[in-house]
């Protein structure tokens, strides 16, 4: 008697909906805890040490520099280790560099510890990134990339409520006991992406998540939803266009998120735990930018959402600049938040609509390159003109000009090219 097999169930979460968890977390360890975190560390850090406003800048732009140095080299790395190793291995790098921050003392101790941070960094997010547009088909990845870049804002949440309960609690160097707890909680997210990150559909048996048909016309079995390749010269043009406009986003964020607890503790006179609490927020709404201009991307085109983030953050800039009370903090706070994360899930989603998935790694890597540049040089140059002006209102007016050229320039993009 002939038996038939019986089909499979389908399961009831596709994997790569567990890569966008794990990636939220890895960006929570990545981002959350080791770059943004310094914020609300900076004002007890600069009297324990004690810093200068253009120590507290380049400590900043260490990290930077890190990271950038990390989004050349993790190409050739990637197709030797794969992606799961190098997003595991620079958590690891991150998590054990922040523990060991605790224990520095002087200036330059911080600044190489945090440029390994940098690294770590680096490898873990442009890797994880990545993986959106192997796993994830056009119709879903700004959503996808969207949820993922959303770990930022767990990480300052995290950072917001954490570091001032344990500075007080622990004293004037509290702060070191709060990077040593940081650091730890990396250092597991680390294993956890080791555990259940896998680099392709394929190692599942797996298809990308779509809801288009998963065959080309011809029969061959094809990525869903992916457009036909560009032009050589096409994709050298639109790379520089991202590219640059993914440089004045890094150059003016940089300067917001390195230097609004300070502003706030120093400029505006408030506790450094009431400045925590406005750190908080700013995560908590920066956890719906994300999937927010994700969707809004999927739907309006990769533009329009690029154009509307930079309004947003521009407000943003000019009314912490500008503002003299609560309400304008406040408002402040919101804008950058519900846009925080806007830009990199974008950003992921359009090289892998322009590139394809072979090469959406490598071109996210390359004008992550020149967002570092801009993240190397913002903190850096915002550090020096505060401390010419001692001010930083200066400084979040450059933010806010830059903005808007950034949002001008996103006029010369282009859909791209429509799937066959």
């Amino acid at each position: 008697m002939q038996h038939t097999q019986e089909p499979r169930a389908a399961a009831p979460l596709h994997y790569g909906w567990i890569i966008v968890i794990v990636g939220v977390l890895a960006v929570v360890a990545a981002l959350g805890l080791g770059r943004f975190a310094l914020g609300m560390l900076l004002p007890s850090m600069s009297e324990s040490l004690p810093l200068s406003y253009a120590e507290m800048g380049f400590i900043s732009t260490g990290n930077f520099v890190g990271y950038l140095i990390a989004v050349l080299g993790v190409g050739p790395l990637e197709r030797r280790f794969g992606a799961r190793t190098i997003v595991s291995g620079g958590l690891l790098l991150v998590g054990g560099s922040m523990v060991l921050v605790a224990f520095a003392q002087s200036f330059p101790q911080v600044l190489f510890l945090y440029f390994i941070t940098g690294l770590g960094s680096g490898c873990a997010n442009v890797q994880m990134m990545g993986l959106v547009s192997h796993w994830f088909a056009r119709d879903r990845r700004g959503r996808a990339a969207g949820f993922m870049v959303s770990g930022s804002g767990f990480g300052i949440m995290l950072a917001g409520l954490m570091v001032p309960w344990i500075n007080q609690a622990a004293g004037m160097e509290g702060w070191r006991t709060s990077w040593l707890v940081l650091g730890l909680i990396a250092l597991v997210l680390a294993a956890l992406a080791l555990v259940l990150v896998r680099n392709r559909p394929e190692d599942k048996g797996l298809q990308p998540v779509t809801s288009l048909p998963a065959m080309a016309p011809n029969g061959n079995q094809t990525t869903p939803g992916e457009p036909p390749s560009l032009p050589g010269g096409q994709k050298t043009r639109l790379l520089l266009n991202l590219g640059g406009i993914y440089l004045l986003f890094g150059y003016t964020y940089a300067i917001y998120a390195t230097f609004v607890v300070t502003t706030l503790v120093q400029e505006y006179g408030l506790p450094e735990a009431n400045a925590g609490v406005y750190w908080a927020w700013i995560g908590f709404f920066s956890l719906f930018s994300g999937p927010v201009f994700g969707l809004l991307s999927d739907r309006w085109g990769r533009r329009e959402a690029l154009m509307l983030a930079f309004a947003v953050q521009a407000t943003s800039y000019s009314l912490i600049a500008l503002g003299s009370g609560v309400t304008t903090v406040y408002l402040s706070v919101f804008l950058f938040g519900i846009a925080a994360w806007a830009i990199p899930g974008i950003m992921a989603a359009a090289t892998g609509d322009y590139m394809g998935p072979k090469h959406a790694a490598s071109a996210f890597g390359l004008i992550t390159f020149l967002f570092g540049i801009g993240q190397v040089a913002g903190p850096a140059i915002a550090g020096m003109l505060t401390e010419w002006q001692r001010s930083f209102a200066g400084s979040y007016l450059m933010a806010a000009a830059l903005a808007l050229v950034a949002l001008l320039w996103c006029l010369v993009l282009r859909r791209p090219p429509e799937t066959p």
